[in-house]
């Protein structure tokens, strides 16, 4: 885990505010609503200690990405953050997020699915985290192999799909990564027709500090923000 962190709260309040407003504007060139996108900051590196400032600043909803990192925020500050789980979630981790977490967005395994079905008492919502550019480095379910993993994992009846996550391959310039974000937005949008009645797919998460604005364009809901706003 991080151990420094120097930003001051008055900082991140105003960096929050511009990344906000850049969102907006990017929603209402889209032809979108800014209330339909949902600004999620990526705590990976802040340190336990550092999530005061965040608080100080009005930060409400954060993203981890390590299970104990996670488990050692919540344990501090309790109830006074809304946590999302955006890393790559091992299935004996599961135990640890499920009862913390409002949305794990980086479901990618059937071994996953099969724990949250035997440890959610009713239904649980998530995303499912697409693999966009068929990168070997990257967590996250091949575009060609989603059907077939939802039909294994629809056998578990507890577990929701609610939208789709990802995470795009480098590249030069924010509005190269504009295919890779289109492909999962239209890919969700086949989804929903495909799963009418047992999942649907309006929640799409992409864009991080240095795309997010593409990522709006293109449909995303959810951003994750850390550098932008913390660095």
């Amino acid at each position: 885990m991080v151990t420094q962190f120097d930003v001051e709260a008055d900082v991140v309040r105003e960096r929050l505010a511009q990344v906000r407003a850049r969102i907006d504007t990017a929603a209402r060139a889209a032809g979108r609503s800014p209330a339909e996108v949902e600004l999620l900051v990526a705590t990976k590196y802040v340190p336990v200690d550092g999530l005061g400032v965040l608080l100080a600043a009005g930060v409400r909803l954060i993203g981890e990405n390590r299970a104990q990192d996670l488990v050692a925020k919540h344990a501090r500050y309790g109830d006074a953050f809304t946590y999302d789980f955006i890393g790559h979630l091992q299935s004996r981790k599961t135990k640890l997020v499920l009862p913390i977490v409002r949305l794990i967005h980086s479901v990618d395994g059937i071994s996953v699915v099969q724990e949250l079905q035997q440890r959610v008492q009713n239904n649980v919502t998530v995303l499912l985290e697409v693999n966009v550019g068929s990168e070997d480095t990257k967590s996250g379910v091949l575009p060609q192999h989603v059907d077939a993993f939802l039909e294994e994992a629809s056998a578990y009846d507890k577990v929701v799909f609610g939208g789709l996550m990802c995470m795009p391959p480098l590249v030069q310039r924010p509005q190269d990564a504009a295919p890779y974000f289109g492909r999962v937005r239209d890919l969700a949008a086949r989804l929903s027709v495909t799963w009418r009645g047992r999942y649907s797919f309006t929640e799409l998460s992409m864009g991080t500090s240095a795309d997010y604005e593409v990522a709006v364009h293109e449909g995303a809901t959810k951003v994750r923000i850390g550098t932008g706003v913390l660095a």
